[in-house]
C-alpha cells in the first residue's frame, strides 16, 4: 500500500494520506506506520469510521498490549464496558453533559495540563490513539510538544546534568496540584512509577525528555531542587517553537508516541458543549 506523509510542523507531526485503518492488517504496512511514528512522533489520520471495537482491534494490531489501569478506571465503571477505552469526554453514563461538580469531570480537567499518558505505570504508555466522535462547535484543540527537539536544544551542561536522572511519576501528585484528590482506596490503586528523565526509543538514535505533569520529583535529588528542575524543563519543552496544535474534526484519529511527546487539551466551555473522544493507549513492552 502506497502511504504518504504531509508534515504538519517543522520538526515533527504529519498527516497520513487517505487510508482506512480498519483494512490495515498486513505486517508490512503496520511496520511502515511504526517507522513513521519513530520519525514524526504524531500521526493524523482523517475520516476514520472506527467503531469502538475497530479502535481496539487496530491498536492491538499496530502495537500489542493495551493500558487499562487509568485514573478513570478507579473512579467509576467504564460506560463502554472496557477499561482499555478511556473516555475523554464530558458526558455521563446517560450521554448527557456531566454536572460541574462531577468527580469524573474534575479528574478529566487535568488533561488540560501538559502530560504523557500512563507514565505513572510500569511499563508506561507507548502509543496513544485518540478518536474524535462528537466535536463541539467551538475550538477544543489538543496540543503536542516535541520532546526530542526540546532535548536537542538544551545546552551541553544541562544535558550532562540530566543524563542519568530518574523521576517518580504519579497521577495522584498531578491531580493534587490541580485541586483534585483521590480517596485512600483510589490512591492505593495508583502507586506511581520511576522513569528515566532522558529516553531513547527503538529505531531512533535521538534522545527525548520524558516529562509530564505526573513528574513528582527527581529520585536522586532533594525534592525542592528536583521540582524546580522539572518545572524549568517543562517550560523549555513547551515553548511555541516545539508545539503543534491539532484542530479536531469528526472521525479524526491521532496517534502519538508518549515517549517522545507531551500533550494537553485546550480549554473550552465543557458545561455547555458536548465533546466525546475515545483513547486507547498501548504499553511500552517489546513486540513479538
Amino acid at each position: 500500500m502506497n502511504i504518504s506523509f504531509k508534515k504538519l510542523h517543522p520538526t515533527f507531526a504529519a498527516e497520513v494520506s487517505s487510508i482506512d485503518l480498519r483494512e490495515i492488517n498486513d505486517e508490512l504496512t503496520l511496520s511502515h506506520l511504526r517507522k513513521a511514528m519513530s520519525e514524526y512522533g504524531v500521526l493524523v489520520f482523517k475520516g476514520q469510521q472506527l467503531s469502538l471495537q475497530d479502535q481496539l482491534d487496530f491498536a492491538q494490531r499496530l502495537d500489542g498490549v493495551l493500558h487499562t489501569k487509568t485514573s478513570n478506571s478507579v473512579l467509576s465503571k467504564n460506560r463502554f464496558g472496557n477499561d482499555a477505552l478511556t473516555d475523554i469526554s464530558n458526558v455521563a453514563q446517560d450521554g448527557e453533559i456531566m454536572a460541574a461538580d462531577d468527580r469524573r469531570r474534575m479528574n478529566n480537567i487535568s488533561n488540560r495540563i501538559w502530560h504523557t499518558d500512563a507514565s505513572f505505570e510500569n511499563p508506561p504508555g507507548r502509543y496513544s490513539m485518540l478518536c474524535a466522535r462528537t466535536i463541539p462547535s467551538v475550538r477544543a484543540d489538543t496540543e503536542f510538544a516535541d520532546m526530542r527537539t526540546a532535548y536537542d536544544l538544551l545546552d551541553e551542561p544541562m544535558r550532562a546534568t540530566i543524563e542519568n536522572l530518574h523521576v517518580h511519576h504519579s497521577i495522584v501528585y498531578s491531580r493534587h496540584t490541580m485541586g483534585f484528590d483521590f480517596s485512600p482506596e483510589e490512591r492505593a490503586k495508583l502507586p506511581g512509577a520511576n522513569q528515566p528523565l532522558v529516553r531513547t526509543v527503538e529505531n531512533s538514535s535521538r534522545k527525548a525528555l520524558y516529562l509530564a505533569s505526573h513528574a513528582d520529583h527527581v529520585v536522586e535529588w532533594p525534592i525542592p531542587e528536583g521540582r524546580l528542575l522539572l518545572r524549568d524543563l517543562i517550560e523549555h519543552a513547551t515553548k511555541p517553537q516545539f508545539v503543534y496544535s491539532h484542530e479536531w474534526t469528526v472521525c479524526d484519529l491521532v496517534i502519538w508516541d508518549n515517549r517522545t511527546t507531551m500533550h494537553r487539551g485546550r480549554p473550552f466551555d465543557d458545561k455547555t458543549h458536548k465533546r466525546e473522544l475515545t483513547r486507547v493507549t498501548t504499553l511500552d513492552i517489546p513486540r513479538h
